[in-house]
């Protein structure tokens, strides 16, 4: 697999990881001291790492720091909205899709010229 599709596919699953590790225990703890949901969610962040790191190391092959960085957002984002409509019950106002919008600029402009590492 190229290491640009490498590092997506790790990412992706880096952020599901992250997202659950970050968000989950404010619906599934929250009758639960803190320090139980902190416990519990960096058990969940350790699988995060163990796939966020290699990720990291292969995309930096091929992309730069910011393009590494952005491709990253777009991702944690892409995993975030799901979970929070999906898992969560939250609600897309107009506002997400004005604000996504702004990322897809901030893609363009970052991926716009080729890489220089």
């Amino acid at each position: 697999m190229p290491p640009v599709a490498t590092t997506i596919v790790l990412l992706t699953f880096s952020n599901v990881f992250m997202t659950f590790a970050w968000y989950a225990h404010l619906k599934d703890l929250s009758g639960k001291p803190w320090i139980v949901a902190a416990l519990a969610s960096w058990g969940i962040a350790l699988f995060e790492y163990l796939l966020q790191v290699p990720a990291n190391r292969v995309g930096y092959t091929r992309l730069d720091l910011g393009q590494l960085k952005l491709l990253q957002e777009v991702i944690a984002l892409s995993v975030f909205v799901p979970f929070a409509v999906f898992y969560m019950k939250a609600t897309l106002r107009w506002d997400h899709l004005w604000a996504a919008l702004c990322i897809v600029a901030a893609v363009y402009f970052v991926f716009r010229s080729p890489a220089t590492t």
